[in-house]
């Protein structure tokens, strides 16, 4: 089954989502380990040039060459943006402190919405039954039918295990060589998120639990409302859910990072 399309509105690109032909997978993965890193290391107010000056000056991440610290600093501004000035960082920023059990996934989340090629993944790996190998061949296929000619073949590649390293670390898959469909995990944070990134593609109600970033859980439908009522109890969301009816605002996530 096809994922959901993405509507690709005013609000969700100002937000930071980015569009195009070209990625951070042809170089790297998400990067969680740095980016866990350097949100252990930074307060929650740090602007994007405290980021740069702790990551390439102060070496906060530990890198050998001043090149890698350079590298580094530009790849998790490509995919996590690190500035206070990109609502879909600060609400990350947000959310990683409310929820941090959530945190493989609220990453994965940002890194979709940051990487078109990640994004392309998606489409090959989400509709895998779970328990079924990413068979290569099939994946390159997936990743060919949205580069077109853009890439070639070894770089195509190298997207290719890049992409299935990050699919590792968001839960969706297993294993070093033979890489098998599991069970990705929910939390309240993550789903919040996904709420939030629904709300600005103009989904209403009901429509907040069918979006790409929905399809990344594989937990039921019920399961998912337990959670926005979940983050409603912490204060993330607003949500009326019961009898058949589901009011969801998550306009509250971005009064509440605006306001931090």
């Amino acid at each position: 089954m096809p994922l959901p399309e993405i509507i690709q509105t005013p609000a969700l690109f100002q937000a930071g989502l980015r569009h195009g032909s070209k990625g951070t997978h042809t170089t790297r993965t998400s990067m969680q380990t740095e980016l866990n890193e350097a949100m252990e290391g930074m307060t929650a107010y740090a602007s994007r040039e405290d980021y740069q000056r702790a990551i390439v000056d102060e070496n906060l991440l530990g890198k050998r060459t001043t090149a890698n610290r350079i590298l580094t600093n530009q790849r998790l501004g490509e995919l996590y943006g690190l500035d206070r000035g990109l609502l879909l960082f600060r609400v990350l920023r947000h959310l990683w402190t409310a929820d941090p059990a959530s945190r493989p996934t609220l990453a994965h989340l940002c890194a979709l919405a940051r990487d078109p090629l990640l994004r392309a993944s998606a489409e090959y790996v989400v509709p895998l039954p779970l328990g079924a190998e990413c068979v290569r061949g099939e994946f390159l296929a997936c990743l060919r039918s949205h580069v077109e000619t853009r890439l070639n073949d070894a770089s195509l590649d190298k997207v290719a295990r890049n992409a299935g390293s990050s699919w590792s670390r968001s839960g969706h898959l297993d294993g070093r060589m033979r890489k098998i469909r599991k069970t990705a995990p929910a939390s309240y944070g993550s789903v919040a998120y996904a709420i939030w990134l629904g709300h600005l593609e103009g989904r209403v109600a009901d429509e907040l639990f069918t979006s790409f970033w929905m399809s990344m859980f594989d937990v039921p439908r019920a399961e998912l409302l337990d959670h926005a009522i979940r983050a409603k109890q912490m204060g993330l969301i607003r949500a009326t859910i019961g009898a058949g009816i589901v009011q969801v605002d998550a306009g509250l996530l971005t009064e509440t990072a605006l306001s931090n």
